[in-house]
């Protein structure tokens, strides 16, 4: 007895689509964000990753630099806040939160260009951003001057991971080695102070380098005052 053939379900009886919501809009981002990578993360490919039409998309997310800082706002929620309630001197404690902070971009390269100029607005951010200032208070830094140092600071972070995960690969490793063979054949005639530093020019593990920048960042914003 042959079984005759299944007729295809009717509108009707298909599984309901989840609703549509921001939450839900992010979620899909973040899929296709690790999977395919950031260039695909557009509210066409969007749209055919939720069943829906692209302009659906735009009730919830009003275009690609909204949706690239939400994406950025749900990864920032892996940056370690725990050095603002840890024992130790103020200034360690907050570098191991700008160098979470950078870490998280790193793990993510083509987030990190697109953190360049997107601007979170959620709660991981604002922690973030709280977490910075409460730091800076505890270490004297006036209030004024905290305000605008911890722009500068989180745009360090942001600009160091973006230099960094563009600097991958062979080619960057010989743009490297290029360059360093450069500061050290200077002719002391002629750049007399290239030749004076030499290798200290290029010394310095990166991890060490990015955590002097920090300090001399906090540094700076403890000792300069806001222009009246």
């Amino acid at each position: 007895m042959t079984s005759s053939p299944s007729r295809p379900r009717s509108r009707r009886e298909r599984p309901a689509k989840p609703a549509l919501s921001h939450e839900a809009i992010v979620a899909a981002a973040v899929r296709v964000l690790e999977a395919e990578g950031l260039p695909r993360v557009t509210m066409r490919r969007l749209a055919q990753e939720l069943d829906t039409g692209p302009a659906s998309l735009y009730v919830y997310v009003a275009n690609a630099a909204e949706l690239h800082a939400a994406i950025l706002e749900e990864y920032l929620g892996e940056v370690d806040l725990s050095p603002v309630t840890a024992a130790g001197d103020w200034r360690e404690r907050l570098a191991a939160v700008l160098d979470s902070c950078t870490g998280v971009l790193l793990r993510h390269p083509a987030l990190a260009h697109a953190a360049l100029v997107a601007r979170p607005s959620g709660p991981h951010y604002l922690a973030l951003v709280e977490a910075v200032l409460a730091l800076l208070h505890e270490g004297g830094v006036p209030d004024g001057q905290a305000a605008w140092g911890v722009d500068v600071l989180l745009q360090v972070a942001t600009a160091t991971a973006a230099e960094q995960s563009a600097r991958q690969g062979e080619q960057a490793e010989r743009e490297q080695a290029a360059l360093t063979d450069a500061l050290r054949a200077a002719p002391a005639a002629t750049y007399p102070r290239i030749a004076a530093l030499g290798d200290d020019l290029v010394s310095g593990a990166p991890e060490e380098r990015l955590s002097w920048m920090f300090r001399a960042v906090v540094n700076g914003t403890r000792t300069t005052p806001r222009p009246a």
